[in-house]
């Protein structure tokens, strides 16, 4: 199956579990792997016979200003289920990252790493 692959978009939002994140937020970091067949896209050449990256992009910032969960997993699964709603998606790789997670002496990002494929009833 092919791929697009989008790394390092970057966001802000207030997702977390401690109360100060909700109100003062945080940075986020998103990779993006999208399953689709990338066949009629190279025999046409036509954006319409693949899938407008923006469009993802776009959907992964607004998930990610716009909503408060307590878990990143819980993004992060929000994320995966916007995607899956694109035409032609079949499979989404989600890798989201809290750069500087409020954790005493941890200098390090936590990352979730999830992978859906779209629902059978799709």
């Amino acid at each position: 199956m092919d791929r697009i692959e989008l790394s390092q978009i970057r966001c802000y939002g207030y997702t977390g579990f401690l109360a100060e994140e909700q109100v003062l937020g945080q940075w986020f970091e998103v990779d993006l792997t999208l399953w689709l067949d990338l066949e009629a896209a190279h025999q046409s050449d036509a954006i319409e016979d693949t899938l407008d990256y923006r469009q993802a992009i776009a959907q992964v910032k607004e998930i990610i200003k716009t909503e408060k969960f307590a878990l990143v997993e819980r993004l992060a699964g929000a994320i995966a289920d916007s995607l899956l709603s694109l035409e032609k998606v079949q499979q989404v790789r989600v890798r989201l990252s809290k750069p500087a997670a409020p954790i005493p002496d941890f200098g390090g990002r936590i990352t979730i790493d999830i992978t859906r494929p779209l629902p059978q009833d799709s």
